[in-house]
């Protein structure tokens, strides 16, 4: 959902924290009930709650979650991203990054609700784990 400047408000700010300290707190339950899990198939699970910047209303800030599963090579055969907020300041609908007259400062949040996303993410794991489990059946021949 698209929210002007004037919409920025103290209860969009905390609905902005709230979302994403739930789901820090969602992505610190899945690394420690999956690592074992992507261990075993030699694969390496990495998630976080990514911030740039400190103020979610101010141009630059943007937050967003991300789930990568690293093969034994380095390699990133998996990656999933999901963007909560950005803040950022348009002209004439491109962003920029200098305050010029008649530029505009608006923000976008994720119109998913917490437990929607929460969902999402297990999905991800869930298939990640199915596809690589098929894989190490198809190498070993059965």
């Amino acid at each position: 959902m698209r929210y002007e400047q004037v919409q920025f408000s103290d209860e969009l700010r905390k609905r902005i924290e709230h979302t994403e300290g739930a789901l820090q707190s969602y992505i610190d339950a899945l690394l420690s009930e999956y690592n074992s899990a992507f261990a075993e198939l030699e694969l390496d699970f990495e998630a976080g709650l990514e911030r740039e910047g400190t103020d979610p209303f101010q141009p630059g800030y943007n937050s967003s979650v991300s789930i990568g599963i690293i093969d034994i090579d380095g390699e990133v055969p998996y990656i999933h991203l999901i963007n909560i907020w950005q803040c950022e300041r348009t002209f004439l609908g491109l962003p920029i990054s200098m305050n010029i007259p008649g530029s505009k400062v608006t923000g976008e949040m994720l119109d998913e609700s917490i437990e929607d996303i929460k969902e999402e993410l297990k999905e991800f794991l869930e298939e990640v784990l199915a596809d690589e489990h098929e894989h190490a059946l198809n190498e070993q021949g059965l």
